[in-house]
């Protein structure tokens, strides 16, 4: 039996993208469920789009999200390396291997050289759009005669290679996400697999590499299902067996719109910038576009990789839902043990400025721990608790006065509670909530027209933890400061 191989084959022009990031989920989740190898490639054959440190962001990206290629590209301490023995892996240093098929394909009859210029190709598309035509080469190029070619190529003329698609019947194919695929062959075009910069196209390349990779499965996006009949018929020029097909639905945002920049972040970069965690950001991107069948949530990666399969993938549109993203990065970061979600964490507390080295991790646990339940990233459970950094609360008077209290029973209430205070040895929750408890009854007071000013003046917030839990970890010194700060407001 051949073993089960696919690939992820991003193109280092910025970086990873959410949709990348899932195809290459996909292409992981379904060789790993077959026992197979998932190979990663770096398809730079686009010189113009290509930006310095684009490999290394989209590995690092990988890397960050737990997807760790069996061949191929890979990065180690900040470095790319290559792993396998059908390389190179990176297609800017596969030319020769490509020319060697370019020649094959055109002493076959199967491509022909074209020596159009930009201006007549752009006449050309001009006229079929005025004249409602379907866009594409006309094959004016085709039929020149052999001698004719040799002496244009000898006189430095510039050229590109186009492939020689059939002009009659079908090409049909059966995708693992759509089923059965059909094209006309009379509408496909005759595509350019080698540029005059000596570059392949992407369709040669990817045909090309595939083969000699030995991939089974090519999973991608959906823009690509219209090019599978050219890659198809390379593959029968080549006289190669082709891969088996899945084709991805598109990524959408709530209107319903692509994916894109315009509507907000689409790099996996920017989720993890937020505070995003590997585990959710994943677990999330599973469930774009597959499901288990029941109504089970919570995956981790080993646990998708069991699960997946081909027959559980819609062709339907996948919703990016952020507040879906929300409901499961809170999950994650709820489940997720204390010290190590501060841990976690601490990038984000030093990057705000909040703290430095010298900060004790116990006592900022205490502090992670009083927005644990309620963030739903990391830099929004740092901007939740700042207010403990802070020197000076920023408030209005009237936001202490609970209900149909008055200022000045709230400012006499915050005074005797300020006095009870100081005379506390045990400022822990649990002691607090013991000994202030107490009080409150001996002295017949209302719990709102105590805890709710105590709160609002330990935290300046309408909506805050709760008033023990903050002054523990304020520590009786600060608590007392802002209770007095509260009256004095008042």
């Amino acid at each position: 039996m051949t073993m089960i191989k696919t690939r992820f084959a991003p193109s280092p022009t910025g970086f990873l993208h959410v949709g990348g990031l899932r195809t290459a989920l996909f292409a992981y989740l379904f060789a790993k469920n077959q026992g197979g190898k998932f190979l990663l490639r770096v398809e730079d054959t686009d010189k113009e789009r290509f930006i310095e440190g684009g490999i290394e962001n989209i590995l690092d990206s990988l890397h960050w999200a737990g997807i760790k290629p069996d061949e191929g590209v890979d990065l180690q301490n900040g470095k790319v390396l290559k792993i396998g023995d059908n390389g190179p892996y990176i297609q800017s240093e596969r030319l020769k291997i490509y020319k060697k098929y370019v020649d094959e394909l055109v002493n076959k009859n199967e491509a022909y050289y074209c020596f159009c210029s930009k201006e007549r190709l752009e006449e050309l598309r001009e006229t079929q759009e005025l004249s409602k035509q379907a866009t594409g080469y006309d094959g004016l190029c085709l039929n020149i005669e052999s001698r004719e070619v040799k002496r244009r190529l000898a006189n430095g003329e510039k050229y590109v290679v186009r492939m020689k698609m059939p002009q009659e019947g079908k090409t049909e194919f059966t995708d693992l996400v759509r089923g059965k695929v059909e094209f006309k062959n009379e509408f496909i075009d005759d595509q350019i697999i080698l540029k005059a910069d000596g570059y392949p196209t992407y369709h040669l390349a990817v045909v090309v590499d595939d083969h000699l990779m030995e991939i089974s499965h090519v999973i991608r996006g959906e823009e690509w299902l219209s090019s599978t009949p050219k890659h198809l018929q390379l593959y029968k020029a080549l006289g190669w067996h082709p891969p088996q097909f899945a084709h991805l639905s598109l990524l959408v945002n709530a209107q319903k719109q692509k994916l894109s920049k315009r509507h907000g972040d689409v790099a996996v970069r920017d989720y993890r910038e937020k505070g995003y965690l590997p585990e959710a950001l994943l677990n999330f991107i599973a469930f774009l576009g597959w499901n288990p069948g029941d109504e089970r949530e919570i995956f981790s990666l080993k646990e998708l990789v069991k699960e997946f399969s081909f027959d559980k993938v819609s062709k339907a549109a996948a919703v990016f839902n952020l507040k879906k993203l929300d409901w499961y990065n809170q999950k994650y970061m709820r489940t997720m043990a204390l010290n190590k979600l501060t841990e976690t964490a601490l990038p984000f507390f030093f990057n705000s400025g909040l703290v430095d080295e010298k900060v004790k991790k116990v006592w900022l646990q205490k502090v992670v721990g009083l927005e644990k339940e309620r963030a739903s990233t990391l830099s929004g459970l740092v901007e939740e608790v700042a207010f403990i950094f802070s020197d000076k609360l920023d408030y209005e008077a009237e936001l202490l006065v609970w209900k149909k209290n008055t200022r000045e029973k709230t400012k006499q209430n915050l005074a005797n509670l300020s006095d009870f205070l100081a005379n506390l040895d045990d400022f822990s929750k649990a002691g607090l909530e013991t000994k202030v408890g107490e009080w409150l009854k001996e002295n017949s007071l209302n719990i709102g027209d105590v805890l709710w000013p105590l709160r609002v003046a330990l935290s300046g917030q309408k909506n805050s933890p709760g008033p023990y839990q903050i002054a523990e970890v304020l520590g009786k010194e600060k608590t007392l400061a802002r209770v007095g700060e509260a009256v004095k407001k008042l």
